[in-house]
């Protein structure tokens, strides 16, 4: 498809406005909350992030009562619940997502800290439905954000997981249209360099993830028949760890697409330059046609 208009067409028309608002999108790691940050700090920039959105509006209620499921198996902590004598909660934030990615869990055997593949799957749908919804309120947190805060400038600090609950190839996509129609949407991207940290990193520290439901029972059913492993009996980290690769290769094509198709590419080794927000406006501007 052709690349539909941008909402800033060239670099001049960046630059002049007084209504700079952009959508960040790449693998996470890459860059997008440290951009988010840089301009944040500047002082007239709101910072919308769609995962701190998901984690509190859309699955907030089911982080919480997954907490208090585990609580209730402790008779100590059970007593004080049943008597509302203790509060639970989630203290998601920006720079802390661990309740989500904690209820969104891995598959496998129950006593690693897995979850059947059926609640994992459901888990997964929620989270796709989540992501959507979070991802289209951009555009009334755009509103909120000027209305009520007198923020001129916006940018929207996206899911890594964007490019797996959209159609880059489909021009009437509602969510990428929803984004099109009122930022700018700027792709952070990577490298085999970054790819090969970013997998080391996992390596490490193998945290829950979402991933295109087709693609992830074709990928259970294949881990299941090389390993001749049982569902119930699955390492949840180690299936974790053998899927993290292939997803990363899978989204980089369709992070690609959507930058050719909706908006404009940066360089995460131009993003490791970033000092300051005035940096992150040019680098954005470089990507622009002349104007």
């Amino acid at each position: 498809m052709e690349q539909m208009p941008l909402i800033y067409p060239n670099r001049a028309a960046w630059r002049d406005a007084t209504q700079k608002r952009i959508a960040l999108i790449g693998m996470s790691g890459l860059g997008k909350t440290y951009i988010s940050t840089r301009l944040r700090d500047v002082g007239d920039w709101f910072h919308y992030s769609v995962d701190y959105r998901i984690g509190t509006r859309y699955m907030g209620e089911h982080i919480v009562d997954d907490f208090k499921r585990h609580a209730m198996e402790t008779p100590f902590l059970r007593q004080h619940l049943m008597s509302d004598s203790i509060y639970i909660g989630s203290n998601i934030t920006f720079e802390n997502l661990a309740p989500l990615s904690a209820y969104l869990g891995k598959p496998g055997a129950a006593d690693k800290g897995g979850l059947s593949f059926d609640e994992y799957m459901r888990r997964q749908n929620l989270h796709r439905e989540g992501e959507i919804a979070a991802t289209c309120d951009t555009v009334h947190f755009m509103a909120r954000a000027k209305e009520i805060y007198g923020y001129p400038h916006f940018v929207c600090d996206t899911s890594g997981s964007i490019c797996e609950v959209v159609d880059a190839e489909n021009p009437d996509d509602p969510v990428l249209t929803a984004l099109a129609q009122n930022a700018l949407i700027v792709w952070i991207k990577g490298h085999q360099d970054h790819v090969d940290t970013l997998i080391a990193r996992f390596e490490k520290a193998p945290k829950p993830m979402y991933t295109r439901a087709d693609a992830m029972v074709e990928r259970w059913g294949r881990y299941l028949q090389q390993t001749g492993t049982a569902p119930e009996d699955v390492d949840p980290d180690a299936f974790t760890r053998w899927s993290f690769r292939e997803i990363l290769t899978d989204r980089l094509p369709r992070y690609k697409a959507i930058a050719d198709n909706w908006g404009v590419t940066i360089d995460a080794n131009d993003v490791a330059k970033i000092k300051t927000g005035a940096d992150v406006l040019a680098l954005i501007g470089s990507a622009l046609p002349a104007g």
